[in-house]
């Protein structure tokens, strides 16, 4: 099993995860991050991390969250997706994101 960034992240974007991650899992979008699951472990660590609970183990993701499994994994190959292995700053309205439902429509591939 591996772990997944879900809708959450969107619009947010924080990278608080990325620090801990010790196998450099994440990859970088323009508005969300993905956990490439060929790289993942499972080590869990980034879980509490995240400021905006947006990362689960694959078997404990919501239903309606079930997407972002294919999501994460397509988007890990995309072209201009690439490994984020530091923190930056989350993006400038995080905070008034982090907890809106329903932002699929905005994620930006």
């Amino acid at each position: 099993m591996t772990h997944v960034v879900s809708e959450n992240c969107i619009q947010c974007k924080y990278t608080d995860c990325v620090d801990v991650c010790p196998v450099d899992c994440f990859r970088e979008g323009p508005n969300m991050l993905v956990i490439d699951p060929d790289e993942c472990i499972d080590c869990a660590v980034c879980i509490p991390e995240c400021p905006a609970n947006a990362i689960f183990a694959e078997e404990d993701l919501p239903p309606e969250q079930l997407a972002f499994i294919k999501i994460n994994a397509d988007l890990a190959r995309a072209d201009g997706w690439k490994s984020i292995t530091k923190r930056k700053p989350a993006l400038p309205d995080a905070d008034e994101w982090k907890d809106k439902p329903n932002k699929i429509e905005n994620l930006i591939r």
